[in-house]
């Protein structure tokens, strides 16, 4: 069995996006473009009510899918077919924009810490055309193991120590594990032959990964390998694992399109305006 090991390190830029919500963008920056099928990486995090407020007001989408995933906070969301639903801590919503939607995403608090993810995954040429659909997960819904001592993992998706993760049918086969160790706690992760994949930590100080030190707000960009060795540092630490197939294909992305080629951008942006979504 071969193991994994980080090829390349990126830390996240200081950024904003919908009305202003300020985020550290770590994939979809000029140091990491993507990540094959993984188009963008954005953690939100801050107590200060005016960094989050204006939140992500009606947008469109098409050609992709997102993924949020909170740890702390209270945000709604809504689109233009009707879809209501509240992301809540321990939450993940995995939303296929497919062919179009218009959606929105705003906070139902006015203080407090609001925190979590967002992550783009590409969908193959053949699905980019898809219905849209919606997987919304509350944390009820997400297994929680120990597959060794000193360690918890929540399965987002994928398969761990007899747990399967509550997301179904995504062509890209994802994994997607929120990783807390111990210090000193070591864990030995299986990850797809031929998916791409990343760490990127979260909490803690840093964490051993592939036998090499990643520190807080670091992607550790992983190389090929069956194996994944994971270990706690001097204090506890928390961790996105997150692995998916590649698509191998061309990408032309402008905003919140991500077709194949040009023409398929400038289509979109066309039955955009003509109130197509």
């Amino acid at each position: 069995m071969s193991d994994r090991h980080i090829t390349r390190r990126i830390r996240g830029t200081d950024t904003s996006d919908g009305a202003g919500v300020k985020l550290k963008r770590i994939i979809g920056q000029p140091g990491l473009d993507m990540l094959d099928p993984f188009l963008l990486l954005d953690e939100f995090r801050s107590d200060d009510a005016g960094d989050y407020i204006a939140g992500f007001p009606e947008h469109p989408h098409r050609g992709f899918e997102t993924v949020t995933y909170m740890l702390a906070g209270h945000m709604q969301h809504g689109d233009n077919h009707g879809n209501r639903g509240d992301l809540t801590p321990g939450s993940v919503q995995w939303m296929t924009a497919g062919r179009g939607i218009l959606h929105s995403e705003m906070p139902q608090q006015e203080n407090g810490l609001m925190w979590g993810f967002q992550l783009w995954v590409n969908l193959p040429a053949k699905d980019k055309m898809t219905a849209p659909r919606y997987q919304d997960i509350g944390p009820e819904q997400i297994p929680v193991v120990h597959p060794a001592e000193g360690v918890e993992v929540k399965v987002i998706a994928g398969e761990l120590a007899g747990a399967t993760g509550p997301v179904e049918g995504i062509v890209t086969a994802p994994v997607y594990l929120d990783v807390s160790l111990q210090p000193g706690a070591s864990l030995t992760l299986d990850l797809p032959t031929g998916h791409h994949g990343f760490v990127y930590v979260f909490e803690g100080e840093s964490a051993l990964v592939g036998g090499e030190s990643l520190q807080r707000s670091e992607l550790g960009v992983l190389s090929e390998g069956e194996q994944l060795q994971l270990r706690g540092g001097d204090k506890p630490s928390r961790l996105l694992v997150v692995a998916g197939k590649p698509l191998n294909e061309s990408v032309a992305r402008y905003g919140p399109f991500v077709m194949n080629t040009p023409e398929q951008i400038h289509e979109a942006i066309a039955d955009f305006r003509a109130g197509k979504f």
